[in-house]
C-alpha cells in the first residue's frame, strides 16, 4: 500500500511516442556509445602495445583495466556530484572531458604514460554511467522507463562491440596509435550527438552533498532488501558474463575447433544479440512485470551456457548467442528496476548497482581462469552456471517480494496505451 500512495505524486515524464522521449533515448544511446567505445577499443590493440613498448601481455592489459578500475572507483563520487550540480551537467562534462583525453591517449610516449592517461579517462567517463540511469528514472514516465533503459543498454552493447571492431579494422591498414585515434574521434562524435540532443532536466532538484550526506544516502539504499537484491544480481550476472567471454577465445583457439585469431575476434558480434534483447526485455518489463522478465532472461542465459558444452561449433555459437542475449536482457531489467525502486537519491542507487556490476567483472572474472585451469571448459561452465543459478534465486525472491505492487503497476500501461 505504501508504494500506491506515492503514485499520484510521481511526475508524468516523457512517454513512448513523445518527441521528448525520442530525443532523450537517442541522447542516452549516444552516451552509451561514447562510454563503451572509449572503454573497450584498447582491448583490440593489446598485442600491439606489448610489442611496441616491449612489455608483457599482463602489463599491456593495464590499458583496459586501468580504465574500468578507475571508473568503478569514481562512480559513487560522480553520482554525488550529479545530486548537487545536475544530471545533464555532470554527464556532459564527463563525456566531453573523457573524449578529449581519448584523443590524447594514442600519442603517449611510454606504456606508463598510456596507463596513467587511460586511468584518467576512466575517471572522466564515470559521470556518464553513474548518472544516466538516475536521469532516465527522473525524466521518463514510469511505464516507459523499461523501454528507455533498454535503449540506453543497447547503446552500451553496440559501443562495446564497435570499439573492439573499429580498432581491429584500422589495425589492418595502420598502427595501434591510429586505431585508438579513430576510435577516440568516433567517441567524440557521439559525445557531440549527446550534447546536442540531451533535454534539460525537468524533474531534478539539487541537493546538498558532502561525505556524510553521501554516506547516509548510500546506507539508506543498502538497508533496502530489494535494492540489495538488484545489486547482487548485477554483480553475479556481470561476473559470469565476463568470465565466459574471457575464456571463450581460449576454447575456440584450441582443439577441436582450432579457429584462427581473426575469426575468434568476430565472436564479439554476438553482442548484437544483446542490443536486441535489452530493448525487447525493457519493453516486456513495462508490460509483463520486471520480476518475470528478469528471471526469464537469466534462464535464457543458463540455457545458452549449457549449449556450449558439446564440442560442436554450431552449438557453441548458438549457445553464446543465447547467453549474451539473456545477460543483456537481465541487465536492462535490473538496472531499470533500480531507478524505479529508489524514490530518492537515485544517482547513488544507480552508482551502487554499477559499482557491484564492475566488482563482479573484476573479482568473479579473475576467478574464471582457476575454474578453466582445473577442469577445462566444463569447469568454466559449472562456475558460471553457479553464479547464474544464484542470480536466478535472487531474482525469484525479488519477484515474489514485489509481486503485489507489480500487479498494481502492470495494470496501468494498458490504460495509458489505449
Amino acid at each position: 500500500m505504501g508504494g500506491m500512495s506515492h503514485a499520484p505524486t510521481e511526475p508524468a515524464g516523457y512517454q513512448r511516442g513523445d518527441a521528448g522521449y525520442r530525443r532523450i533515448t537517442a541522447a542516452l544511446f549516444a552516451a552509451g556509445m561514447t562510454t563503451f567505445v572509449a572503454m573497450y577499443a584498447a582491448q583490440a590493440v593489446l598485442p600491439q602495445l606489448a610489442d611496441d613498448f616491449s612489455v608483457s601481455p599482463a602489463t599491456s592489459a593495464l590499458a583496459v583495466s586501468a580504465t574500468t578500475g578507475m571508473l568503478a572507483l569514481a562512480i559513487i563520487p560522480a553520482s554525488a556530484l550529479s545530486e548537487r550540480f545536475g544530471r545533464t551537467r555532470v554527464m556532459a562534462s564527463s563525456a566531453l572531458l573523457s573524449a578529449v583525453i581519448g584523443v590524447i591517449v594514442p600519442w603517449a610516449p611510454s606504456m606508463e604514460v598510456l596507463v596513467v592517461l587511460r586511468g584518467l579517462e576512466g575517471l572522466a567517463l564515470a559521470g556518464v554511467p553513474a548518472t544516466a540511469m538516475a536521469y532516465l528514472a527522473e525524466e521518463v514516465h514510469a511505464h516507459s522507463l523499461g523501454a528507455a533503459m533498454g535503449r540506453y543498454i543497447a547503446g552500451t552493447t553496440i559501443g562495446g562491440l564497435a570499439g573492439r571492431l573499429l580498432a581491429s579494422f584500422v589495425l589492418d591498414v595502420s598502427s595501434w596509435r591510429w586505431a585508438l585515434e579513430v576510435a577516440a574521434l568516433v567517441s567524440l562524435a557521439f559525445t557531440a550527438w549527446f550534447l546536442r540532443l540531451a533535454p534539460p532536466s525537468e524533474h531534478f532538484r539539487p541537493q546538498r552533498v558532502g561525505f556524510l550526506t553521501t554516506a547516509r544516502n548510500l546506507l539508506e539504499h543498502l538497508r533496502e532488501p530489494d535494492l540489495l537484491a538488484l545489486f547482487a544480481s548485477g554483480l553475479l550476472l556481470m561476473g559470469g558474463f565476463v568470465s565466459a567471454y574471457n575464456i571463450l577465445g581460449f576454447r575456440l583457439l584450441a582443439s577441436p575447433f582450432d579457429l584462427p585469431q581473426t575469426i575468434v575476434g568476430l565472436v564479439f558480434l554476438m553482442y548484437l544479440s544483446g542490443t536486441v534483447s535489452s530493448a525487447i526485455a525493457g519493453r516486456l518489463a513495462d508490460r509483463a512485470g520486471r520480476g518475470a522478465v528478469l528471471v526469464m532472461s537469466e534462464g535464457t542465459a543458463l540455457a545458452g551456457l549449457a549449449l556450449t558444452l558439446p564440442s560442436s561449433l554450431i552449438c557453441v555459437l548458438v549457445g553464446v548467442l543465447l547467453f549474451t542475449a539473456g545477460f543483456f536482457g537481465a541487465h536492462a531489467v535490473a538496472s531499470g528496476w533500480v531507478g524505479r525502486l529508489a524514490h530518492e537519491h537515485r544517482a547513488e542507487a544507480s552508482a551502487l548497482y554499477l559499482f557491484a556490476y564492475y566488482v563482479g567483472s573484476s573479482v568473479a572474472g579473475a576467478c574464471a581462469g582457476l575454474a578453466y585451469s582445473a577442469a577445462g571448459w566444463n569447469g568454466l561452465v559449472g562456475y558460471v552456471a553457479g553464479l547464474y543459478l544464484l542470480a536466478g534465486a535472487v531474482g525469484v525472491l525479488l519477484w515474489r517480494s514485489r509481486s503485489a505492487p507489480s500487479r498494481h503497476v502492470q495494470s496501468m500501461p494498458t490504460a495509458v496505451m489505449s
